[in-house]
């Protein structure tokens, strides 16, 4: 009997670890969007160095053109930086050109 609930016991941990391991969220993969970086929504880009006032795209997009009209929906322009950073970013380039 002890057996029976360790075993029980031990399936029930092992059933909620796999859960816990999968993705909170499942949506359309935006890696080959932004090849490096992060997708971004930005005010202004600078150069091509810096962008100002960025934010996380406010909706799920599945490719550039869906991107780019999430980050207008907002007013702002898609970009891919790689070092976003309190609401600013560096080395930006546009998904467009990429």
């Amino acid at each position: 009997m002890i057996f029976s609930r360790i075993s029980i016991i031990i399936t029930f941990t092992s059933l909620l670890e796999s859960t816990l391991a999968m993705p909170a969220t499942l949506s359309p993969p935006q890696d080959s969007i932004c090849a490096t970086g992060s997708p971004q929504c930005c005010d202004v880009n600078v150069l091509g160095v810096a962008d100002l006032n960025c934010e996380a795209p406010p909706k799920a997009f599945k490719d550039v053109a869906s991107f780019n009209k999430a980050c207008a929906t907002v007013g702002k322009i898609n970009m891919c930086c790689i070092l976003p950073i309190l609401n600013q970013a560096l080395l930006c380039n546009s998904p467009d050109t990429s």
